[in-house]
């Protein structure tokens, strides 16, 4: 039995101060008063209780890139970053472009038992944009988001004829929207810091290109559409019209592209190389008003482990992307002063409901599934090492406001940091 003491608890009912009990896989009371002795229990005073986090965009690497990541230690960054459930991107070596594929991991993440592991299915076979998926595959496998992330899917046919089969079978197309004739040899965003520096940059147009395509066909075969890792405000905009038209879209954003902007990239340093890639000022407050109105429906990490090695080269050589599960919590409300409703929202509720994962994002209530999370939203801290195998992340050294305290699964306490 756990108990949790004095929370501000995210109920159905909205935020109370109450203690959460927990007995078995799941919540038994929610301000009763608790037994007088418990096997775990935890002093939330001043924190926020709620539901486990949810990631929808994790590069787990296994199989095939076990140095960089595996599911192992992403799981262990995943619990100490409050998160229960995570979505991992099909981009691995080989493709998880088949059913077996998909168990594997799924069945890899419940042994470890840290957090739920969701395999995400390939758009194509091979990520190569030729052929799709087997998709039906991956969907007995437990697949429900299909994406070639890290590559576009750029035949708008192709896409549509994915967008058709996939509508009805209660799935997800989530698109890593970037031109790459527009992208192409792009290490940073295309603007006056690149042409400062003498740098190659990537146009904010290479992603509101295919996102205004991708619309149209939306438009056309009513298929549920989640766009990746949102950067710019032109992208923002595009996702607003959409939804007012009724459309069936979904959006999320990285705690990176909401913290920092493309000014970072003057110290050179491999941290700061991610794609999309940090923008503009002007990106960075629109995309922090989404978060806060709502047309970002999701803060998702694109948590992407590289190692030591692959980093230690000049920018343009240095692999893309940084790891974020364990600075996700801190980096938003740092960036934001998210309220506790709108956090679990953008965090919890709204990614589980994307991904269809009925037992996680659940609010607190006697009898919801045990999945919890315990955040201190006023504490202070410097990341300095991570969980991850790989520490490629531009928070470390960077002061954040918001901290994990504990992380429970299923009734299972899977992360605990006392003061």
């Amino acid at each position: 039995m756990i108990v949790i003491r004095g929370g501000s608890v995210f109920t159905p009912d909205g935020i109370v101060t109450a203690d959460v009990v927990v007995d078995g896989d799941r919540v038994v009371s929610v301000g009763d008063p608790p037994p007088p002795t418990a096997l775990i229990e935890i002093d939330a005073t001043g924190c926020w209780v709620g539901p486990g986090l949810v990631d929808l965009h994790v590069h787990l690497r296994e199989p095939g890139q076990e140095w960089k990541e595996d599911i192992a230690s992403g799981s262990r960054a995943a619990a100490a970053g409050g998160f229960t459930a995570v979505v991992a991107m099909p981009n691995t070596v080989p493709v998880i472009d088949e059913g077996h594929r998909a168990r594997f991991v799924g069945e890899r993440g419940l042994k470890v038992g840290l957090c739920d592991v969701v395999p995400a299915g390939a758009l194509t076979l091979g990520r190569e944009g030729q052929h799709l998926a087997h998709l039906d595959e991956l969907i007995e496998a437990g697949a429900r988001i299909f994406t070639d992330d890290g590559d576009t899917l750029v035949d708008a046919g192709l896409l549509r004829r994915a967008m058709e089969y996939l509508a009805g079978r209660d799935c997800v197309i989530a698109q890593h929207a970037e031109d790459p004739g527009l992208a192409e040899d792009g290490h940073m965003h295309g603007g006056s810091v690149s042409s400062r520096l003498g740098m190659r940059g990537l146009p904010a147009l290479a992603e509101e290109t295919i996102v205004a395509r991708d619309l149209a066909l939306v438009e056309l075969t009513g298929a549920p559409y989640h766009v990746q890792h949102v950067s710019t405000a032109g992208t923002v905009e595009l996702i607003r019209q959409a939804k007012g038209a009724g459309l069936p879209v979904t959006a999320e954003v990285a705690p990176h592209h909401l913290v920092f902007d493309h000014r970072e990239v003057e110290s050179m340093d491999p941290n700061f190389k991610m794609y999309p890639p940090l923008r503009t000022p002007d990106d960075v407050a629109e995309l922090r008003k989404a978060v806060l109105d709502g047309t970002i429906d999701a803060v998702a990490t694109d948590h992407a482990p590289h190692a030591d090695h692959e980093q230690e080269v000049p920018f343009e050589e240095a692999p893309r992307g940084v790891i974020g599960l364990e600075t996700a919590v801190g980096a938003t409300i740092t960036a934001t002063d998210i309220d506790q409703r709108r956090f679990f929202e953008r965090l919890s509720i709204n990614p589980a409901r994307i991904a269809r994962l009925g037992e996680h994002g659940v609010p607190v209530t006697e009898g919801s599934p045990a999945n919890l999370v315990v955040i201190d939203p006023t504490a202070v801290w410097t990341p300095e090492r991570f969980h991850s195998r790989s520490q490629n992340s531009p928070f470390l050294g960077r002061k954040l406001t918001g901290k994990v305290r504990a992380t429970i699964l299923r009734g299972r306490l899977t992360h605990r940091e006392t003061e």
